[in-house]
């Protein structure tokens, strides 16, 4: 078995290395804190643990788009989602700390911040989603999405895109393949391929993804599993990010319902304004059964949600206690209610609207302009940009997208990268994120990409 090492040293098993992971093996020079650094997170951390980037970050501080490294150094983040106002924003900081020098608790007590925030909160869902269950984390949310359709329909079949992510816990990571190939799925879990939005003609998109849906669904159902539900992160992050054809999605959850099933958006990474409106599934005109919600929502703070119909959340809660200690404490809905404030005060879902489109602009014109890039696609402030071989469009080059990514941690911008064989950038900054910050990545791209790619 080919083997590398964790960051302890250990050694991994064949296919775990994550994407744009700090890999030991590959010997990178590294100044004597990262070093230090290193070696003491060995010695306490436990070895499943990752690090970015072939040098690692060590970083101090943060303030809206920008991190502060140890080396003195700005760099500016185009990847981090879960401060989505921004890093370190003084409305949350003031919010939190009025909170917590005031109370802290569960919600088995009558507090009346967590009702204003779900009123507000659940406003800007379609109207059929009107109920609300907070936890502390998106893979806590997840788990309890599963639950809830399993409890609602009766059926224990699950169906994923072949490279998802979504969570942590064990019922979410059995529906993550993206956690490498020794991650064990449910059993009662079918994937069907990712879309390839860069490979395939965009008419053929829904049919073809429909078709695996459909296949899915007959797997199941001669298991004796049923459809219990198909979960999809509404833009397809793992994936490679794949936002279009707008409206693939609606023969989807039309197939999953005539199965007896439900459909559950996971809108932890495109929600809360990134991707041209408030929601992902907003780009499809569909309306979910279930709706899961992340740390953006908090901007880091620890607290998630479900929202969804009153009909499925109560034939789950008719039937089972769900007591989560802290998800939604006071804390963290102040922490939430400064996110909505900040994100409607200072119109950041037009802001990242229009960036995000004249980033995208960007990016296709650097496109046009290297046969190494095979395709630019994204909404809003999420946004990929794919390489491939030169010897073949089909084949997708990881390598070149990897030496980009490092490339531009050199140069003081923070990507990463995604998709089934980690060969498509993936940039999502925060939400405060405007047209200066834009030119630069792009000025900084340009010249990272035609350094990788001189012969």
């Amino acid at each position: 078995m080919t083997r590398a090492q964790t960051d302890s040293g250990q050694p991994f098993a064949a296919g775990v290395h994550m994407a744009n992971g700090f890999d030991p093996a590959r010997g990178t020079p590294l100044d004597p804190t990262t070093a230090q650094l290193i070696a003491r997170r060995e010695r306490v951390l436990g070895p499943s643990y990752r690090l970015f980037y072939q040098e690692p970050l060590v970083v101090e501080s943060a303030n809206s788009v920008w991190l502060r490294g140890a080396d003195g150094k700005d760099y500016l983040d185009a990847y981090n989602n879960v401060p989505a106002i921004g890093h370190s924003h003084p409305a949350v900081t003031a919010a939190v700390t009025a909170q917590l020098s005031t109370l802290n608790t569960h919600t088995r007590y009558l507090t009346e911040s967590i009702l204003a925030y779900s009123e507000r909160l659940l406003a800007k869902f379609p109207e059929s989603l009107s109920q609300i269950t907070y936890a502390c984390t998106g893979s806590e949310a997840v788990d309890l999405a599963i639950r809830t359709a399993r409890t609602h329909t009766g059926n224990t079949g699950l169906i994923i895109s072949e490279h998802a992510y979504h969570g942590t816990t064990v019922a979410a990571a059995g529906i993550s393949p993206s956690l490498g190939p020794n991650n064990v799925l449910g059993s009662d879990v079918v994937t069907i391929p990712s879309i390839d939005s860069a490979r395939m003609p965009t008419h053929e998109i829904a049919a073809s993804l429909l078709a695996s849906v459909e296949n899915a669904i007959a797997q199941l159902n001669e298991r004796g599993s049923g459809v219990a539900a198909i979960i999809f992160d509404s833009i397809f992050s793992s994936d490679g990010v794949q936002p279009d054809p707008a409206g693939f999605l609606q023969p989807i959850v039309e197939a999953v319902h005539r199965a007896g099933g439900l459909y559950i958006a996971d809108e932890v990474q495109p929600g809360f304004g990134r991707t041209d409106g408030w929601w992902g599934f907003e780009r499809h005109s569909i309306v979910p059964d279930l709706v899961v919600l992340g740390k953006p929502m908090g901007n880091g703070l620890p607290i998630s949600a479900l929202v969804g119909k009153p009909s499925v959340l109560g034939s789950f809660g008719s039937q089972v206690r769900y007591f989560n200690t802290f998800g939604g404490n006071p804390v963290s809905i102040a922490a939430a209610t400064a996110v909505l404030d900040v994100i409607e005060e200072d119109e950041l879902i037009t802001r990242a609207s229009a960036v995000g489109s004249a980033l995208l602009k960007g990016l296709q014109r650097i496109a046009n302009a290297h046969d190494r890039v095979l395709d630019a696609r994204g909404a809003g402030l999420f946004l990929a940009m794919e390489f491939a071989s030169p010897d073949s469009d089909q084949t997708p080059d990881a390598d070149l997208a990897d030496r980009v990514v490092n490339g531009m941690r050199a140069e003081g911008v923070l990507l990463s990268t995604s998709g089934p064989h980690a060969a498509a950038l993936k940039i999502r900054p925060p939400l405060p994120f405007n047209e200066e910050h834009a030119t630069l990545l792009l000025e900084k791209l340009e010249r990272v990409l035609a350094n990788e790619t001189r012969n």
